[in-house]
């Protein structure tokens, strides 16, 4: 046999053994993209029961708008890294409820925020009534947010993080910016957000929340190094609703 054809047939081999695995490193992400942190389906139904809001799932959204009188105001929101998107419906349903606000929870692709590419117009489309647009999310899900927030052509009047911080600087931007952050919370810990803050406009309102862990901003079980909630689902839920309404419910008319 040639040296050129010994030559050939390595490198045939180096190559099916290089396919082999990146056909496996791509099958475990997939597979470990799918695994997602499961919503608490008794407090979604809570959701669909009420008949103050309507809800639509999309194959992109779940979208949840009030009954009643619409204030005209929208969040789109973004969850947080492989957490299932009916996990917030419970927590993000009090301020439809009370102040006729509009959301959208996103369904971010493969799971996660950082894979989502798709333009924020796409799920302001999924309300074409909503006429003053903010942006959030919970986690990284907050993080992706900051980047939308700050993305061309975007024209929201705010953010609000969930146990979450910005990697982008938006310190001089005009946002209204609202910062949940909870004292329990092991993962976007109170240090990390402050140590964030100079990345928000200087206006921004960082409030912490006594006894509120990471999961506790969605219905979805326990996380792998949290902190321990002493709260209830329905105190974490109206927590959240009240200071929710000191931003999207401000300036409806």
């Amino acid at each position: 046999m040639s040296s050129v054809n010994i030559v050939l047939r390595r490198a045939r081999r180096i190559f099916v053994v290089i396919a082999v695995i990146v056909l496996l490193a791509v099958v475990a992400f997939l597979f470990y993209s799918s695994m997602v942190m499961a919503g608490d389906r008794s407090q979604a139904i809570k959701v669909w029961d009420n008949p103050a809001i309507t809800v639509t799932s999309t194959d992109h959204s779940v979208v949840l708008e009030p009954t009643g009188a619409a204030s005209g105001s929208g969040l789109v929101f973004i969850p947080g890294a492989k957490v299932d998107p009916y996990a917030y419906m419970y927590k993000l349903s009090g301020i439809v409820e009370s102040s006729g606000v509009t959301v959208v929870i996103t369904k971010p692709t493969l799971n996660l925020a950082f894979f989502d590419q798709r333009p924020l117009s796409l799920f302001e489309d999924d309300a074409p009534a909503v006429s003053r647009w903010f942006v959030g999310g919970h986690s990284l899900g907050g993080v992706r947010a900051c980047q939308l927030a700050a993305s061309p052509g975007a024209e929201v009047a705010g953010l609000v993080l969930f146990g979450s911080f910005c990697a982008n600087d938006l310190s001089t931007s005009t946002l209204e910016v609202l910062s949940i952050g909870g004292n329990a919370d092991g993962l976007s810990t109170p240090v990390k957000i402050d140590n964030a803050s100079t990345l928000l406009p200087a206006g921004a309102a960082i409030v912490q929340i006594d006894g509120l862990n990471h999961a506790g901003f969605g219905d979805y079980g326990s996380q792998p190094g949290d902190g321990a909630a002493t709260l209830s689902s329905e105190q974490e839920r109206s927590a959240i609703t009240d200071l929710l309404e000191s931003v999207l419910a401000s300036g409806v008319h």
